[in-house]
């Protein structure tokens, strides 16, 4: 079936739709050996052969991944480190996908994975406000007070960061931690344990447990699943529809 060459490299995880376009306009783009810079031009991914900067591209497959990421785990398909990697945890893909966003070294919870760029593009954007939901066991007990401050927005070394929902769940006394469910809407790095930082309540420990509407149900530490058609469809509606 005939599709949009931006679509195709796209989904090549080569470049965001957008950025897919303008790789046509500059005519960075070949079919079949000729340039093309025309947008919306359809090509047939199985017969067509396409390159970008004279490199053929494989028109795989879009595949959508839930993964549940451990502690102790790098969000890069590389590590210079040689620290384990979450492409480790993916031994049965083929294809090449990758993160959309990050969850830092120990952090862990839930992590989409994909090669649709123009996806991963429009859930990352700051635009969209895509809800993020973690649940962080900090050290003390914050008083609303400064609860407040991440209600409404506090300063970081990078910017106000927007208005979070702050609730806490429970408070362990023992171990002097207090577990606290946090929303945010951005994707700043390390904006979490920042935010508790900038309030006197270090993270202990961090785990996402929703993003957008998807959570972690019956899925262990560690194992992923493939997204359902309809998960994927209502993803799209929430980003590329803003």
């Amino acid at each position: 079936m005939p599709e949009r060459l931006q679509k195709i490299i796209s989904q090549a995880g080569i470049a965001s739709r957008r950025d897919s376009e303008e790789l046509i306009k500059a005519g960075r783009v070949k079919v079949n050996g000729v340039v093309v810079t025309e947008l919306g031009t359809k090509v047939e991914p199985a017969r067509d052969k396409i390159a970008v900067d004279n490199k053929l591209i494989r028109g795989e497959k879009p595949v959508y991944i839930l993964l549940n990421k451990p502690r102790g785990i790098v969000t890069t398909l590389h590590d210079p480190e040689g620290r384990k990697t979450v492409a480790s945890l993916l031994t049965d893909i083929s294809e090449r996908i990758y993160p959309v966003g990050r969850l830092d070294y120990n952090t862990e919870g839930l992590l989409i994975m994909t090669n649709d760029g123009e996806l991963t593009h429009a859930l990352t954007h700051p635009s969209h406000e895509i809800a993020k939901t973690y649940h962080a066991k900090v050290l003390g007990q914050p008083p609303e007070e400064k609860l407040d401050r991440l209600r409404t927005g506090i300063k970081l070394e990078d910017g106000l960061t927007a208005p979070a929902r702050v609730n806490i769940l429970e408070y362990d006394r023992e171990k002097g931690l207090t577990t606290v469910e946090i929303v945010i809407f951005e994707g700043r790095n390390r904006q979490v344990r920042r935010m508790f930082e900038a309030i006197g309540h270090p993270v202990r420990q961090l785990k996402r447990v929703k993003f957008a509407f998807l959570t972690l149900a019956g899925l262990r530490r560690g194992s992923y699943r493939h997204l359902e058609l309809a998960e994927v469809e209502n993803l799209r509606n929430i980003a590329l529809k803003k």
